[in-house]
């Protein structure tokens, strides 16, 4: 089986979202078959609703600073599946991955045969077992873990972390989480491990209350990252933290309140202050206020619920105020379509509408009819779409999966 053939397996498995496999059992036993690869590394477990990304790469990065020999486990990819998982900084080559995925489906096989799991992992289930079983042959020292999906019952919590981590919780996948702030705030608070150090992002108080509650329920040590005076310029933010002047060049207001994040976690890591600085100024995270093209400029952002659209917004008003905006938008059919293209599409001159190449895709015409902007029109694919702009600054938005295709396309 080549890097391919491990691929199409993967996607033959079904959507992440739709098959996903909230609980631990099946988990637990495929990593008892492997010979337990989460216990051969550290963990900094990392949940959240939006900036689990950042947060993870600007953690990872002052890791790999400090001279420790890092992994990286993120979702989704925007190109190329073994972007999800990064060994000191490089994503995993095809040839590795395709071997962890052969270790990890034989094992599955092995047990589906003795009826010790119900079904194949998921997906989901699948790339995380690779990635445990990557960083014990890498012999990573410390790995930062993202949560794909809630935090109690994701596949990723079968880890003992030495440190959890909450990003700022919104509204996003309620079908799984729950409708209320609180009740996604469980799940997210799900992390948290007996005695096990916890930081959190300065939350909405129905969610502070949850998770400070979580915290002392189960003697976790916790600290909250609250925001403070910051700098901000078209490309990042500048503030003073722990005597230091913190450097991130990660562009929107909410970056900054993602760097205090991480900066606290990983000045409760024991990171030196020279190290945290020169790591979150390193610190990048594609298709996420992405400039990839100038003159005219094109940013790419993965702003695929309420909260990423609202801190779209705020930089489109700070930053393009008075520019002639053009925004490409294509979603997925299970998102808060139209309260995000109520708060994004006010703020451009045109919009443009594309269906990103998924089956779960809204399609323009039903975009079209969501929305009375004056000046909307529908493109059959992505590269029409990027002809179709006229103005002096265009944001590509909407679905990562959006993104992940102009990334093909535009940035080599």
């Amino acid at each position: 089986m080549t890097y391919p053939d491990s691929v199409r397996y993967l996607y033959a498995l079904g959507n992440e979202l739709k098959t996903a496999k909230l609980g631990l059992e099946r988990m637990q036993s495929m990593a008892r078959e492997l010979g337990s690869p989460e216990a051969a590394c550290a963990f900094v477990h990392v949940a959240g609703t939006n900036g689990k990304g950042s947060t993870c790469a600007m953690i990872e990065s002052a890791l790999r600073a400090s001279g420790l020999r890092t992994g990286l486990f993120t979702s989704p990819h925007l190109v190329e599946p073994t972007e999800r998982i990064r060994i000191n900084g490089v994503d995993v080559a095809a040839d590795a991955f395709n071997e962890a995925f052969l270790e990890v489906h034989r094992a599955a096989e092995r047990l589906l045969e003795s009826g010790a799991i119900d079904a194949h992992p998921s997906y989901f289930e699948t790339v995380t077992l690779m990635a445990f079983v990557l960083f014990r042959s890498a012999r990573v020292d410390m790995v930062v873990l993202e949560v794909g999906l809630g935090g109690r019952l994701d596949a990723t919590n079968i880890v003992t972390p030495a440190l959890s981590v909450i990003t700022p919780v919104d509204f996003d996948h309620e079908a799984f989480l729950g409708k209320s702030l609180e009740s996604i705030a469980g799940e997210k608070a799900g992390i948290i491990k007996q005695g096990i150090p916890v930081v959190s992002a300065g939350q909405r108080p129905e969610a502070a209350q949850v998770i400070a509650q979580k915290a002392a329920a189960l003697n976790a040590p916790l600290e909250v990252a609250l925001p403070r005076p910051v700098t901000l310029n078209r490309n990042g933010c500048t503030f003073e933290w722990n005597g230091l002047l913190i450097e991130c060049n990660l562009a929107g207001e909410h970056q900054a309140q993602n760097a205090l994040t991480a900066a606290t976690a990983l000045l409760a890591l024991g990171v030196a202050d020279q190290f945290i600085a020169k790591g979150i100024a390193a610190a990048r995270w594609p298709g996420r206020l992405e400039l990839v093209r100038t003159n005219p400029d094109l940013y790419l952002d993965g702003a695929h619920n309420p909260a990423g659209a609202r801190a779209l917004a705020a930089y489109i008003r700070r930053f393009h105020q008075g520019r002639r905006v053009s925004m490409i938008y294509g979603a997925m059919r299970d998102k808060s379509v139209e309260e995000i293209t109520a708060i994004l599409f006010p703020l451009a001159s045109e919009v443009i509408l594309v269906a990103p190449d998924q089956p779960r895709a809204v399609r323009p015409q039903a975009l079209l009819e969501m929305s009375d902007h004056p000046a909307m029109r529908a493109a059959d694919s992505l590269p029409e779409a990027l002809q179709l702009t006229t103005g002096e600054v265009t944001f590509l938005t909407g679905s990562l999966y959006l993104v992940g295709e102009a990334r093909r396309l535009l940035v080599q």
